[in-house]
């Protein structure tokens, strides 16, 4: 059976990326394209490398008839999807890739980004979409809210870790490096290839990062005292996620957590003991890599973890997502072999 899909937002890098995936998913069949600023235009001319696709014509959203659509992937900017969303029929099957929707509390929501919650009403009905710890309630949801594709990577590192009380939760330093993919689509000074390139920097240094209300959300529940110092780098790479995190524990019980975890995950791969992933092994793929390196200092560990942030970060996230709402097997198009060099 073919699962008819629609992608809403298909003019940024996420819809792109979901059309390059489900291209080769047995199972779903991209049957309506939206793209209000570019209705009208052909995907192949909007994306080229997309060329080789017979895809529908872009639309706007309100064009499609989702009578006929099995699932929607929202892949609008923050605060759109809100106000897309809650226009959408009430037995559409939903995946958002935007933070709409990825903290229950619809005031931290305000807090974080600044502009109150557009559609309150549907908040509660919105399963958190990072699927290895949220598969049961996937399986059965009709709207699934895509997390952040920082805080993906973060909490692969964290959860076990916090679940087994291996770490001292209250001592936790994160570095995080992410492509430019990560900032989205739209024109930026500070993005323009003069300005990005031969350099990288840190931001929200000091401050909160909007990442941190969901790590707040999903990790401070799991150990008392949690507190995590995070800052995020921008870096003038297209793709990639590379986290490293200084944590206080023993290196083996911390590794031996990981195994315990992982070992039945088939998107988490934890790489022997000692060695560190590469943004280069997960280019392209929805594999994360996850590293543990004991430090000289006996008690400190250094785990690194790396992820693409257009994929396992966030298409790829919601297509495995996808695969669950539809009760198809969670690894369905999702198997490609990460792109190197």
């Amino acid at each position: 059976m073919s699962y008819s899909t629609a992608i809403i937002g298909a003019s940024g890098y996420t819809g792109a990326e979901l059309i390059r995936l489900i291209a080769t998913h047995p199972d779903l069949e991209v049957t309506a394209l939206a793209a209000n600023s570019k209705a009208g235009q052909n995907m192949g001319d909007v994306f080229p490398h997309l060329r080789h696709l017979d895809l529908p014509q872009l639309v706007t959203w309100d064009e499609i008839d989702f009578g006929t659509i099995d699932l929607c992937f929202c892949a609008l900017p923050h605060k759109t999807s809100q106000e897309v969303i809650s226009q959408l029929p009430r037995d559409l099957k939903i995946v958002d890739l935007s933070a709409d929707f990825r903290l229950r509390d619809v005031q931290a929501y305000a807090e974080t980004y600044g502009n109150p919650h557009a559609a309150p009403e549907l908040q509660s009905d919105f399963v958190y979409g990072l699927t290895e710890y949220y598969r049961d309630q996937i399986s059965s949801a009709r709207l699934v809210a895509g997390t952040g594709c920082n805080a993906a990577t973060g909490q692969y590192i964290l959860r076990p870790l916090l679940q087994a009380g291996v770490i001292d939760p209250s001592d936790i330093v994160m570095d995080l490096i992410c492509g430019v993919t990560g900032a989205g689509r739209s024109l930026k000074e500070p993005l323009l290839h003069g300005e990005m390139s031969e350099g990288t920097h840190a931001y929200a240094v000091g401050s909160r990062h909007r990442h941190m209300a969901e790590f707040e959300q999903e990790l401070a529940p799991l150990a008392e005292g949690f507190a995590m110092r995070f800052t995020p780098h921008l870096a003038p790479f297209n793709r990639g996620i590379l986290a490293t995190t200084y944590l206080t524990g023993d290196a083996q019980a911390i590794y031996d957590a990981y195994q315990t975890a992982y070992k039945d995950e088939p998107f988490l791969t934890l790489l022997p003991l000692g060695e560190t992933p590469s943004t280069h092994h997960v280019r392209g793929s929805n594999f994360c890599h996850i590293g543990v390196v004991p430090d000289v200092r006996e008690g400190q560990v250094t785990v690194v973890a790396a992820l693409d942030n257009l994929c396992k970060g966030s298409s790829g996230q919601a297509v495995q997502n996808a695969n669950l709402m539809l009760g198809l097997p969670e690894t369905s198009g999702l198997m490609l072999a990460p792109c190197f060099p």
